[in-house]
C-alpha cells in the first residue's frame, strides 16, 4: 500500500492528478512552478476527481508537488483577461446576484466532497498554504504538515472573504475568536502553532512528510470500514446535536454495529 503517485493516473489534467491503489486514492496538485496556484479549471478537475473515486477507496490523500502545497488563487483571475476560455472575476462581478451565487457554488464543489462520510481525507501540507490553498487543506478531515508550512487566509487583505468552504472547519478547529484573528490579519500560522491550536494533527520534518502520511493511512485502514464511517458520522454531527441527542445517536449507531457484527439485519 502506498499514498504516492506510482500508479496509473485516473485523471491527469488542469493541474490535478488522481491515482488509486486499492483502498487509497492520492490527489496531487501538479503545477509546482506556480506553487500550485488554483484556477476554475483546477477546481473542476478536483470535483471530477471526487466523482471518479471507486467504491473501494477508504482514504484520500491530498498533496502538492514542489515546495508549496498551494499558494492560493492564481492572480490571473483578477486581470481583465482572466483565464483562457473563462470569464474573468471582474466579468463575474458584473453579473446578477443569482449568476454569481451559482458560479461560486460550482467552485465550492471542489472543496466539499473531501468530508464524505465513507472517506477519510488527509492533507499532506508543506510550504505555503495560502487563501484557497489554506481552505483546500481545511476541506480535508485531517492535516499532516511539514515543519516549513505557512498557513494564511489572505482574502480579507484583498477586500474579499474566504468563500471556498474554509470558514466552517476553521471555526470548528480553533474557535471563533482565533479564526477571526487569523482571517482578519492574514498572518502566517506556522507548524508549531498549527499543531498546538488544532489546525494540524501532526507536524514533522519535511523529509518525513510522506512517511508520516503513509503511517496514518495504514492506521486508518486497520479498523473496519463501517465502524470508521459510523464514528465519523457521529463526530461530524456533534455540533448540530444536544448532549442528549448525541447520546441517542451513539445508541442508534452502536445498535447498527452490533447487529451487523451478529449478522442480524435491521
Amino acid at each position: 500500500m502506498t499514498t504516492l503517485d506510482d500508479s496509473e493516473p485516473v485523471i491527469d489534467k488542469d493541474g490535478v492528478r488522481l491515482t488509486v491503489e486499492d483502498a487509497v486514492a492520492t490527489v496531487t496538485l501538479t503545477h509546482p512552478a506556480k506553487r500550485n496556484a488554483q484556477s476554475p479549471a483546477l477546481w473542476r478537475a478536483l470535483t471530477e476527481a471526487g466523482r471518479s473515486l471507486p467504491g473501494s477507496v477508504r482514504v484520500v490523500v491530498l498533496r502538492g508537488e514542489g515546495k508549496s502545497f498551494s499558494a492560493g488563487l492564481d492572480r490571473q483571475a483578477f486581470t481583465p483577461e482572466g483565464f483562457d476560455g473563462e470569464p474573468s472575476f471582474l466579468d463575474l462581478a458584473r453579473g446578477s446576484d443569482e449568476d454569481l451565487d451559482a458560479v461560486i457554488s460550482e467552485y465550492q464543489e471542489a472543496f466539499t466532497w473531501w468530508r464524505r462520510s465513507d472517506l477519510v481525507s488527509i492533507a499532506a501540507v508543506q510550504g505555503h498554504a495560502i487563501g484557497a490553498g489554506f481552505q483546500l487543506a481545511l476541506a480535508c478531515d485531517l492535516r499532516v504538515v511539514a515543519e516549513d508550512v505557512r498557513f494564511a487566509m489572505r482574502e480579507t487583505s484583498l477586500g474579499l472573504v474566504p468563500d471556498l468552504t474554509g470558514t466552517h472547519p476553521l471555526v470548528s478547529l480553533v474557535g471563533y475568536a482565533r479564526a477571526l484573528e487569523i482571517c482578519a490579519t492574514g498572518r502566517f500560522v506556522h507548524a508549531e502553532e498549527a499543531e498546538r491550536i488544532g489546525l494540524a494533527n501532526l507536524s514533522v520534518p519535511a523529509e518525513d512528510l510522506d512517511a508520516a502520511v503513509r503511517d496514518l493511512t495504514a492506521a486508518l485502514l486497520a479498523a473496519p470500514r463501517d465502524a470508521v464511517t459510523e464514528t465519523k458520522a457521529l463526530l461530524r454531527g456533534v455540533q448540530g446535536r444536544s448532549y442528549e441527542e448525541q447520546r441517542a445517536a451513539e445508541r442508534a449507531a452502536q445498535a447498527r454495529r452490533l447487529r451487523d457484527l451478529a449478522g442480524i439485519g435491521d
